[in-house]
């Protein structure tokens, strides 16, 4: 492992793509903390103290929202933005190709069209939670003139997030968005921790115990769920050319346990937070029945009950058959399988192999869907079972940061054994 370390810094071009994501991480730490003037400290502390739901996206921002900073909806308006244009893509067969078919200026296209919505959606967002904040007086009242500027510096705060994690994804190493999102949970970790030594009490001894515990038994399913492969079978036909024969080799078509990471969380959580907003802003309405609705859907969003983690279950679940529908396609492998003269061993080619590729891959997605839905509910199921509260963002920030530096980890020797190649 440390020679690896060592011969990650050995090599120029690396060393300067990990030196550039961590002067990208400092520049992300310096613009959460610049703050949109006109605050109530101590309201929006308890605000965000009481609010699960607010809490946990806090933590994705690494406290900008709690500080309501410029960058407050950190990646938010973004991730928002690409799931409205994949839910289109099953909806418009000419965006569909754009995105699956015409290869890398395809994807760039689709990509500028995400960037494109990302500005009217991150000034709705940042409208809906300056209204949000001021009906909870942590905002005093504003002018049209502060209340435009307020929106159109947040609305750039998230256009300025947005071009950084397309740097780290272009310059650096790994994604950047899930980096970006990784670098905002880890920076609330110091604050965590002196507020604990602050709060220190050997009463709470067993609870901290816990939840080393659970967070240890949730690191090492992360690394199995993660690592886990259901590998197909693939043989290859001889083909001779010449004096030469090409083919006749036996190899697997991995598939992954969960492909598609901690994207359904950050999904759901995307989802999640529009009930919330909805509810609070019509709590105060006129109409009785209104409000009173208002409030229930308000109370179920932002206080983590039953029905909020089944929601939050179910939209997980749904979302990472969703995700991996969008980004792994049976009947394109299949094409390309019978292209290069692969077959399954008992399978016939074409629409044979891609009913056979999409009934492994529905039984093997079961697992990762459920093990993602049950990490993203834990803390509520440990909240309820046990009345600690200090798990209320364990699970999902765990697996976040361990699928991100697994992800990050592999990238790195990937690009080490290419450069082991250049050497031979």
């Amino acid at each position: 492992m440390w020679q690896k370390f060592i011969q990650i810094f050995k090599v120029k071009e690396l060393r300067n793509k990990i030196l550039f994501v961590l002067v990208v991480f400092i520049i992300f730490r310096l613009v959460a903390n610049i703050p949109v003037p006109g605050i109530d400290t101590e309201r929006l502390r308890s605000f965000f103290e009481g609010n699960q739901l607010f809490g946990l996206l806090n933590m994705f921002t690494g406290g900008a929202m709690s500080n309501l900073s410029i960058a407050m909806l950190g990646m938010g308006p973004y991730i928002t933005a690409t799931i409205i244009l994949q839910l289109l893509t099953m909806i418009f067969p000419r965006l569909e190709a754009i995105y699956k078919e015409e290869g890398e200026a395809g994807r760039q296209k689709f990509n500028q069209y995400g960037r494109m919505l990302t500005v009217p959606l991150a000034a709705l967002q940042g409208y809906s939670m300056i209204m949000l904040f001021r009906s909870q007086q942590i905002i005093g009242d504003l002018s049209l003139y502060q209340m435009s500027l307020t929106i159109l510096v947040v609305t750039a705060g998230t256009i300025f997030m947005m071009w950084l994690g397309e740097l780290i994804s272009e310059k650096g190493i790994g994604n950047g968005v899930s980096l970006l999102i990784f670098a905002g949970i880890v920076a609330s970790f110091p604050t965590s921790l002196r507020q604990m030594l602050l709060n220190w009490d050997p009463a709470n001894i067993p609870s901290y115990a816990a939840f080393i515990v659970i967070g240890l038994a949730v690191i090492v399913g992360v690394v199995i769920i993660t690592e886990g492969r259901r590998n197909i079978p693939v043989s290859y036909a001889k083909r001779v050319r010449g004096n030469k024969v090409y083919g006749g080799v036996s190899t697997y078509l991995p598939l992954n346990v969960n492909p598609a990471g901690v994207m359904p969380i950050i999904f759901a959580l995307s989802f999640l937070l529009l009930p919330g907003m909805i509810g609070s802003f019509l709590a105060n309405a006129k109409t009785a029945w209104v409000a009173t609705s208002a409030k229930f859907l308000r109370d179920i969003f932002q206080n983590g009950d039953v029905i909020y983690s089944v929601v939050y279950f179910l939209l997980v679940v749904l979302f990472t058959y969703f995700y991996t529908a969008v980004t792994f396609d049976p009947k394109n492998i299949s094409t390309n399988l019978q292209k290069m003269g692969g077959f399954i061993p008992g399978i016939r080619p074409g629409q044979p192999t891609t009913d056979f590729l999409n009934f492994i891959l529905n039984r093997v997605l079961l697992v990762g869907a459920i093990f993602l839905g049950i990490i993203a509910i834990a803390p509520n199921i440990v909240q309820g079972a046990t009345g600690i509260t200090a798990f209320q963002v364990g699970g999902t920030s765990i697996l976040i940061v361990v699928s991100v530096v697994l992800e990050t980890i592999r990238q790195v020797e990937s690009q080490l054994v290419m450069r082991d190649y250049e050497g031979f």
